[in-house]
Protein backbone atom coordinates (compact mmCIF):
# COMPACT_ATOMS: atom_id res chain seq x y z
CA UNK A 1 0.00 0.00 0.00
CA UNK A 2 0.93 3.62 -0.51
CA UNK A 3 -0.50 6.60 1.30
CA UNK A 4 -1.46 10.22 0.77
CA UNK A 5 -1.85 12.80 3.53
CA UNK A 6 -4.59 15.20 2.49
CA UNK A 7 -6.57 18.00 4.07
CA UNK A 8 -9.98 16.73 5.14
CA UNK A 9 -11.85 19.39 3.12
CA UNK A 10 -9.72 18.82 0.01
CA UNK A 11 -10.37 15.07 0.16
CA UNK A 12 -14.11 15.61 0.72
CA UNK A 13 -14.23 17.91 -2.33
CA UNK A 14 -12.31 15.38 -4.41
CA UNK A 15 -14.72 12.63 -3.33
CA UNK A 16 -17.68 14.76 -4.43
CA UNK A 17 -16.05 15.19 -7.84
CA UNK A 18 -14.76 11.61 -7.91
CA UNK A 19 -11.19 12.67 -8.80
CA UNK A 20 -8.24 13.78 -6.72
CA UNK A 21 -6.00 16.02 -8.80
CA UNK A 22 -3.38 16.67 -6.13
CA UNK A 23 -2.34 19.31 -3.64
CA UNK A 24 -0.88 22.66 -4.69
CA UNK A 25 2.58 21.10 -4.23
CA UNK A 26 1.59 18.13 -6.40
CA UNK A 27 0.28 20.40 -9.13
CA UNK A 28 3.49 22.47 -9.01
CA UNK A 29 5.68 19.36 -9.26
CA UNK A 30 3.64 17.65 -11.99
CA UNK A 31 2.85 14.48 -10.03
CA UNK A 32 1.02 13.37 -6.90
CA UNK A 33 3.34 12.70 -3.97
CA UNK A 34 2.64 9.48 -2.08
CA UNK A 35 4.52 7.77 0.74
CA UNK A 36 5.31 4.17 1.55
CA UNK A 37 4.51 3.10 5.14
CA UNK A 38 8.07 3.61 6.41
CA UNK A 39 8.12 7.14 4.92
CA UNK A 40 4.90 8.42 6.51
CA UNK A 41 6.29 9.74 9.78
CA UNK A 42 8.99 11.74 8.00
CA UNK A 43 6.51 13.09 5.49
CA UNK A 44 4.09 14.12 8.24
CA UNK A 45 6.83 15.88 10.22
CA UNK A 46 8.44 17.65 7.26
CA UNK A 47 5.43 18.69 5.20
CA UNK A 48 2.41 18.73 7.54
CA UNK A 49 3.71 19.99 10.90
CA UNK A 50 1.06 22.12 12.61
CA UNK A 51 -1.65 21.35 10.04
CA UNK A 52 -4.92 20.19 11.54
CA UNK A 53 -7.86 18.43 9.87
CA UNK A 54 -5.83 15.97 7.83
CA UNK A 55 -6.73 12.48 6.66
CA UNK A 56 -4.53 9.58 5.67
CA UNK A 57 -5.77 7.83 2.54
CA UNK A 58 -4.57 4.35 1.55
CA UNK A 59 -4.23 3.01 -2.00
CA UNK A 60 -3.12 -0.21 -3.65
CA UNK A 61 -0.14 0.92 -5.71
CA UNK A 62 -0.72 -1.88 -8.23
CA UNK A 63 -3.85 -0.10 -9.48
CA UNK A 64 -1.79 2.77 -10.90
CA UNK A 65 0.31 0.70 -13.30
CA UNK A 66 3.02 2.54 -15.22
CA UNK A 67 1.69 5.95 -14.11
CA UNK A 68 3.29 5.33 -10.69
CA UNK A 69 7.06 5.73 -10.57
CA UNK A 70 9.36 5.22 -7.60
CA UNK A 71 11.78 8.13 -7.78
CA UNK A 72 14.58 9.43 -5.55
CA UNK A 73 13.58 12.14 -3.13
CA UNK A 74 14.35 12.94 0.52
CA UNK A 75 17.74 11.44 1.37
CA UNK A 76 17.83 9.50 -1.91
CA UNK A 77 14.96 7.28 -0.73
CA UNK A 78 12.60 6.15 -3.49
CA UNK A 79 9.14 7.69 -3.16
CA UNK A 80 5.99 6.79 -5.12
CA UNK A 81 5.01 9.55 -7.56
CA UNK A 82 1.82 9.30 -9.59
CA UNK A 83 1.79 11.00 -12.96
CA UNK A 84 -1.94 11.47 -13.35
CA UNK A 85 -5.07 11.87 -11.26
CA UNK A 86 -6.69 9.47 -8.81
CA UNK A 87 -10.23 8.19 -8.86
CA UNK A 88 -11.33 8.58 -5.26
CA UNK A 89 -13.28 5.33 -5.63
CA UNK A 90 -10.04 3.33 -5.59
CA UNK A 91 -9.11 4.52 -2.10
CA UNK A 92 -9.00 1.53 0.24
CA UNK A 93 -9.75 3.61 3.34
CA UNK A 94 -9.23 6.98 4.97
CA UNK A 95 -8.43 7.75 8.60
CA UNK A 96 -8.23 11.06 10.47
CA UNK A 97 -4.74 12.22 11.49
CA UNK A 98 -4.89 14.07 14.80
CA UNK A 99 -2.00 16.33 15.71
CA UNK A 100 0.33 15.18 18.45
CA UNK A 101 1.50 17.45 21.25
CA UNK A 102 4.55 18.24 19.08
CA UNK A 103 2.34 19.46 16.24
CA UNK A 104 3.10 16.49 13.99
CA UNK A 105 0.19 14.46 12.58
CA UNK A 106 0.05 11.11 14.37
CA UNK A 107 0.43 8.14 12.01
CA UNK A 108 -1.35 5.05 13.39
CA UNK A 109 1.10 2.50 14.84
CA UNK A 110 -0.37 -0.35 12.78
CA UNK A 111 0.61 1.45 9.57
CA UNK A 112 4.06 2.83 10.38
CA UNK A 113 5.49 1.28 13.54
Amino acid sequence: MIFKIVGRDAWASACQEGIYRGSPDDLRDGFIHFSAPAQLRGTAAKHFHGQADLVLVAFDEKLFGNALLWEPSRGGDLFPHLYGTVSTKVAIWEKPLPLGADGVPQIPEDIAP
